[in-house]
């Protein structure tokens, strides 16, 4: 595999996603255009990715990958038809790049048709295999790709796994092209492999198939598919450069787990990733992987999980200048492009103009020639008979009565009909040619005015270089008025040690949420023992996992996590529940209420109801506890605010001191104070580049800062300092 799939890579990934017949759809997603993600949750192993990017690969992966606050409508559908389905098989349409996944869902058979040829396609068809959806529509000689439409595979080619001898022979002698040519068309093995099958059983790719041994050749062929159907390896064949010598690779192919920077490495200087090494790759160097999946995702998993942030990069280049989220930097770059082709088409324009001044000057008795002619024509027949008869002359093209000008044209230096002009049959031939000097002259004058513009916006463009340039080494962020939240940002937040999640309400319906929808299992229940605190809950399972390999463009200084459902170590301990127990304390009245201590309980989901007893009523976000509590007493009022990334979105997060200092190298520390929070708010996003609207929503209320690094003031990273 190179640029796209071929028949062999298919084969091998149809075996690897067919052992994973019996796991369940989780969701459907679509990050760009180009990209569907299956998530895949198995019975008895981690989830995983099941992307496909059309017309080019297909692979499972485990990588950190944000997706779009509101999906495409195919992901809609794929959703409502494959949510909780359950993966059947997955089989390669004979040896074609047709790769079929079937499923067995509440409302009965669904198939999804992954077409890797041209430029790919992917269907959803029924148990009759009527289409459903196709995510492009599409028509070919004998199929129709369309809604509603019987879903007609592709003209189904030789599989060299049927292949017999008396079938090579035969496609031998009736071959008119070369050896490789006839394996690679006519068998069906591609170029790649056409090759790989001549030098095996030692013939020249271009010999003639008269001068070929089909025993030979179909041995060889067939000890490639013997490999290709046992081997379950994949492998990246990795090219030297000059930045990467062969030590540098050898050195990283020699690793058992691979770092961040060798993954960056490897992915940049591979150049192909295959289910079998060829006698091509012979003396090249390779990077062996459990399998050819895990081979293209080390290769192009990275660039496939940045495909969201490409689409919104997509959105603002085709945006116009000022409407859509684009920089000062990226808007003046725009106009000087722009600015910058008007100038070259001015002086085109002003040479074009010049040139056929001069020619007419210079073939004067031949332009008065013809101009004395038209008018002859013209007085005597009328107009219409005279355009008539143009068709005739090849030295005039059309005419217009309405302005008594003909096209015309110049001799060129064959003495043929060359360059045309607009010929004013009222004008002297000395007047006509003194029409495109002044054309020229006038252009020249608009090119006075547009040089100048372009100086102002160099000067402009300069001077935003610069100030965004102070501004990345400042630490602000360029952010984008987001349409959706990510959900738990509706609700108090924050990280727990371990990566637990902790969601607070914020009024009376937020707790009610809190515990309805997100307490359950071995969650914990929080409480400030204070009247009107918030509801909390710090989930067992569900928050976050520290990304390796950043996801888009953060400034230093801003550590990235993802969103993740499943936690490596799902245990609460007390060390946690502390930690948890003073954000709930500071999130409540304790803040403002002037108190340095508080205490907090907590107590299992089971003995938190909406239920109260006869005659008795709990209102709106209140509950009853029962049970025996777990309390925290003489805690700090006291937190701390720092800058994250949370599936590759910048947020301010809230946590306790400790966490904080741990986690953020950008953080500040607030005690109850007197400064308003819409002052620290603005000075935040004058620091940061946040934006006041997402820091209301996390400062507790009136503070002081006790501590700042890089939250309230210009943050200098640790390589500056």
């Amino acid at each position: 595999m190179k640029d796209s799939m071929t028949g062999f890579d298919v084969r091998a990934v149809s075996l690897e996603l067919d052992a994973w017949s019996g796991a369940y759809v989780k969701k459907a997603y679509m990050p760009h255009y180009e990209q569907i993600v299956l998530r895949i949750n198995p019975k008895e192993a981690d989830q995983f990715d099941l992307v496909i990017v059309r017309g080019q690969r297909v692979y499972t992966s485990k990588r950190d990958r944000p997706m779009p606050m509101t999906p495409p409508s195919f992901a809609m559908v794929l959703r409502k038809h494959l949510k909780n389905a359950r993966l059947t098989k997955v089989e390669q349409l004979g040896f074609d790049r047709v790769l079929m996944l079937r499923f067995d869902t509440k409302n009965g058979q669904r198939s999804l048709s992954v077409e890797l040829f041209r430029n790919g396609n992917v269907i959803l068809m029924d148990e009759n295999d009527v289409i459903i959806q196709p995510l492009t529509h599409a028509s070919y000689s004998g199929r129709t790709i369309k809604k509603g439409e019987t879903y007609i595979p592709p003209p189904a080619a030789i599989d060299p796994h049927t292949l017999t001898l008396e079938s090579l022979k035969e496609a031998f002698a009736e071959s008119d092209r070369d050896l490789v040519s006839t394996l690679g068309g006519k068998i069906n093995l591609g170029g790649i492999y056409a090759n790989a099958v001549c030098e095996h059983a030692g013939f020249e790719p271009n010999s003639s198939t008269e001068d070929a041994d089909a025993a030979t050749v179909l041995t060889s062929l067939q000890h490639f598919l013997e490999q290709l159907n046992s081997s379950q390896a994949g492998h990246l064949i990795l090219n030297p450069t000059k930045e990467y010598s062969e030590d540098t690779l050898r050195a990283i192919v020699s690793m058992e787990t691979l770092d961040a920077k060798s993954s960056t490495t490897l992915r940049e200087i591979a150049t192909e990733a295959t289910p079998l090494l060829l006698p091509s790759h012979a003396g090249k160097i390779a990077y062996s992987c459990s399998n050819l999946c895990s081979a293209i995702d080390a290769w192009k998993g990275h660039h496939d999980a940045n495909a969201l942030a490409r689409r919104e990069q997509e959105k603002l280049d085709a945006a116009a200048p000022g409407r859509g989220h684009s920089t000062e930097v990226e808007k003046l770059e725009r106009r000087m492009k722009q600015q910058e082709q008007a100038l070259q088409g001015f002086a085109k324009k002003i040479e074009k103009q010049q040139a056929i001044g001069h020619a007419i000057q210079e073939h004067w008795t031949h332009v008065e020639t013809i101009l004395q002619q038209a008018r002859e024509a013209v007085q005597k027949q009328g107009w219409k008979p005279v355009l008539k008869g143009l068709k005739e002359n090849p030295w005039v093209d059309s005419g217009n009565a309405a302005d008594r000008t003909m096209m015309v044209r110049l001799p060129d230096d064959s003495g043929q009909p060359g360059q045309a002009f607009t010929l004013h049959l009222d004008d002297s031939v000395h007047q006509n040619a003194q029409r495109y000097f002044e054309a020229a002259r006038k252009q020249k004058d608009k090119t006075t005015g547009a040089t100048t513009a372009l100086e102002d916006t160099k000067t402009a463009f300069k001077r935003a270089q610069k100030k965004e340039a102070k501004q990345k080494a400042s630490g602000r962020m360029q952010t984008v008025r987001r349409s959706k939240r990510l959900w738990f940002e509706q609700h108090r937040w924050s990280m727990i040690s371990g990566g637990h999640l902790l969601v607070g309400g914020r009024d009376a319906k937020g707790n009610d949420s809190i515990v309805k929808k997100h307490l359950s299992g071995g969650d914990m229940y929080l409480h400030a023992d204070i009247h009107g605190a918030p509801s909390c809950s710090l989930r067992a399972s569900q928050g976050f996992a520290l990304v390796e390999e950043p996801y888009g463009q953060l400034p230093p200084g801003v550590p990235s996590y993802k969103l993740v459902d499943k936690l490596g170590d799902e245990r609460i301990n007390d060390a946690k529940l502390e930690e948890a127990a003073t954000l709930a304390l500071c999130w409540s009245r304790a803040w403002n209420g002037g108190g340095a201590h508080g205490t907090v309980f907590a107590v299992k989901p089971a003995q938190v109801s909406k239920s109260a007893q006869t005659g008795e009523y709990v209102g709106k976000g209140a509950f009853i506890v029962r049970g025996q509590r777990q309390w925290f007493k003489d805690l700090d009022v006291q937190m701390g605010v720092g800058l994250v990334a949370i599936n590759g979105v910048p947020l301010l997060m809230s946590g306790t001191v400790a966490s904080i200092k741990q986690r953020c190298e950008r953080y500040a520390i607030l005690t109850p104070g007197q400064t308003k929070k819409e002052q620290l708010a603005n000075r935040i996003y004058k620091a940061t580049g946040l934006r006041t609207d997402d820091v209301l929503s996390v400062l507790p209320g009136s503070s002081d800062i006790v501590e700042d690094v890089g939250i309230f003031t210009p943050y200098q990273s640790k390589e500056e300092e």
